[in-house]
């Protein structure tokens, strides 16, 4: 159970545990044996100022023993130390660089998300715009069918026109030609006047009222003909109207087919955008898994210096043991 702090004291009891047990008091050891309490700085603070209150065991001792094990607990010491630190230091780094990579790879796919929700939207843009499209199309082979029967009815109004003035062409010339028989027929009854006077004027009678038919048949016709007239520049009206309205609606396809084209672009460049997001992340990921290898092989790096740093606590305090007096 891990202890509320450490003093000089504990980390003393503690030293003097591992001593009594034939294990060498160890930074590691003596925070093991204390419930893993206590920062290692503090715990190597207070090893260093029992070691430097510790008497002199053996009076007797030569002076070059006292200095080498002095010599040997520093270098001990200093070895757990730079150890200890090197470990630190190579934890720290690696949770640094591993909270980097994670940042970046969060970043990396926030962005791809986005760009994947953008390539939906102008996806469903492009969709619109393709049905406006088909819409537009429909609208305007309708509208030049529209066209193409204005031009046949407008056809056969000329012909029907054209039959007009050749009626009305044939009428007069059937009225010249009444005329004509008018006065032959007058210069002929001239001559019998007298004896034909009656006959005459029944005959003159009946060509005035022959004549007012084909005068009024003529006015008719002539009305006919200027509704006919009417009719046609009305049906050019329109027929330039539906010209100019397919005019327009070419020139929306064509804008439209260019948006469609841009959106295709803005699509094409979203891909490429993804695409090479895509690689970054690869490229990151292959960085991630190339540092956690090298931070693998820096543990075991660390586990082997610990395994040689206790091999050599165990010969020196073998050597030490041994050079006690019995």
């Amino acid at each position: 159970m891990a202890r509320g702090g450490i003093n000089k004291a504990l980390v003393q009891q503690a030293r003097q545990v591992l001593i009594a047990r034939g294990e060498y008091p160890s930074i590691d050891a003596v925070r093991i044996e204390l419930g893993n309490t206590g920062s290692k700085t503090t715990i190597h603070r207070y090893l260093k100022e029992l070691e430097e209150q510790k008497p002199v065991a053996l009076q007797g001792q030569a002076a070059l023993s006292d200095a080498l094990t002095r010599l040997v607990s520093q270098l001990a010491a200093q070895l757990q130390e730079e150890g200890d630190a090197r470990i630190e230091q190579a934890e720290a780094a690696f949770a640094a660089q591993r909270e980097q990579l994670e940042a970046q790879l969060q970043l990396a796919q926030q962005a791809l998300a986005a760009a994947h929700q953008q390539q939906q939207i102008q996806a469903a843009a492009l969709a619109a715009e393709s049905e406006r499209l088909v819409t537009a199309q429909n609208t305007l082979q309708a509208e030049q069918l529209r066209s193409a029967s204005l031009n046949q009815s407008l056809g056969e109004l000329q012909v029907r026109v054209a039959d007009k003035e050749e009626q009305v062409r044939s009428l007069e010339d059937k009225h010249r030609h009444a005329r004509e028989a008018l006065e032959h027929y007058r210069s002929a009854s001239r001559e019998q006047r007298e004896q034909e006077q009656r006959r005459h004027e029944a005959q003159t009678q009946q060509l005035q009222v022959e004549l007012r038919q084909l005068q009024q048949g003529m006015i008719v016709k002539q009305d006919e003909l200027t509704r006919l007239h009417r009719d046609n520049e009305r049906m050019l009206g329109e027929h330039r109207q539906a010209n100019s309205e397919c005019k327009v609606k070419d020139q929306l396809l064509e804008q439209r087919d260019a948006q469609i084209q841009g959106l295709r672009t803005i699509l094409a460049q979203a891909q490429g955008a993804s695409d090479e997001m895509r690689r970054q992340l690869q490229v990151q990921t292959r960085s991630l898994e190339d540092n956690r290898a090298i931070s693998t092989e820096q543990g075991r790096q660390l586990q082997y210096l610990q395994d040689e740093l206790r091999k050599r606590d165990e010969a020196l305090s073998a050597c030490l043991a041994q050079k006690q007096p019995d």
